[in-house]
């Protein structure tokens, strides 16, 4: 996956507004070699075999189905809703989602190529992990769990995007 490279949120990304009061943000990015929308991204991002695992598993432990069909409603704009996320923002080239805890967010982007180059696409992808307000006077914490499954969260995160841009690959030799 070393076409997957981490780095800094850009200027403009919606995933930005969350990083205020100890919130966690990471932000992953990748080029496909052709021009992509938004609404292929996020269609191809949640109806990859990888989230598939994914959306099985909130379906049986959350009750929070989700189809092929709902995601390509999700990346056209006809629903706000999609197994456990609402759209929390959305713009002509993002996508920004709330989970139904509150706690986290995900966060797709497609960009122009840093060349320039018309034939190639920037895809972006993040999560924003919110802190626990605790009592009392003690700061806001991501918790126990957060710290033992970040290591994890970041191959996941990397991987969800190597799986995206796969399938956008391979939707263009079709």
């Amino acid at each position: 996956m070393r076409a997957i490279t981490a780095c800094p949120l850009p200027e403009d990304a919606l995933l930005r507004a969350e990083l205020k009061g100890g919130a966690f943000a990471d932000c992953y990015t990748t080029q496909i070699a052709r021009p992509v929308s938004q609404a292929q991204y996020v269609e191809a991002f949640y109806t990859t075999a990888l989230f598939g695992v994914e959306r099985r598993l909130l379906q049986w432990f959350l009750a929070k189905p989700s189809t092929d069909l709902q995601a390509r409603e999700l990346a056209r704009g006809a629903t706000d809703a999609f197994a456990a996320w609402v759209v929390a923002k959305r713009g002509q080239d993002q996508l920004l989602l709330a989970d139904f805890t509150g706690r986290t967010m995900s966060w797709l982007m497609v960009a122009a190529s840093d060349t320039g180059d018309a034939a190639r696409t920037r895809l972006y992808f993040g999560s924003a992990v919110l802190p626990v307000k605790r009592a009392g006077s003690e700061p806001p914490t991501l918790g126990l769990s957060f710290r033992l499954l970040l290591g994890f969260h970041k191959l996941y995160s990397r991987s969800l995007l190597y799986a995206a841009r796969s399938r956008l690959e391979r939707s263009r030799e079709q």
